[in-house]
């Protein structure tokens, strides 16, 4: 039995990304992200019905500010009155789970994928997928980078412009390149 790159993919196994079915996906992903973007506001509401109906699970009090941008959109996961930023980009090639009333500043971006550290394959489009997960009531700030692999605990802050490299415990809050915590006043 072959299996998919999709299913590669799915699965956290090195995959390649320059196949026929994942670019279906990413095809289905840039028409519903095109029509969040375009839609005037009062026609998109809090998310343009295309992109809601791409999202694995999206509560009903979702807030997704445009312009906004992710690779698939069928690995994520948001909980309710979830606040995503103008200009925020999520690459989901691995699941992105944001827990109930998170917020995301602007400029925020979720990169899933690592991609080959070998040339020659990482020109053959050999990635892999890393999830993350953030938990409830997480403040990030803008411009803030989480890369695959990372998990975020209930209440923590990320600081503005940090790049989120490790796993932040609940209610730390982290700053800086690479992130590292700080004392909360």
């Amino acid at each position: 039995m072959t299996v998919s790159e999709r299913e590669k993919m799915a699965a956290g196994e090195w995959y390649c990304c320059l196949d026929d079915d994942l670019d279906h996906l990413r095809r289905q992903a840039r028409l519903a992200v095109h029509a969040h973007n375009t839609l005037p506001p009062d026609e998109r509401g809090a998310a343009a019905p295309a992109l809601r109906a791409l999202f694995a699970q999206a509560a009903s009090d979702i807030f997704i500010e445009a312009p906004f941008h992710c690779s698939y959109g069928i690995n994520i996961v948001l909980g309710e009155r979830v606040y995503v930023n103008a200009g925020c980009a999520i690459l989901d090639s691995g699941s992105v789970t944001i827990g109930d009333r998170t917020m995301f500043g602007p400029g925020v971006q979720i990169y899933c994928a690592e991609h080959h550290k070998d040339p020659a394959l990482r020109s053959r489009g050999i990635e892999i997928a890393r999830p993350v997960a953030i938990g409830s009531d997480v403040w990030i700030g803008g411009g803030a980078i989480i890369l695959g692999g990372v998990t975020i605990g209930d209440g923590a802050i990320v600081g503005a412009g940090a790049v989120v490299t490790k796993d932040v415990p609940a209610g730390a809050t982290v700053v800086g390149n690479p992130a590292r915590p700080i004392n909360r006043v």
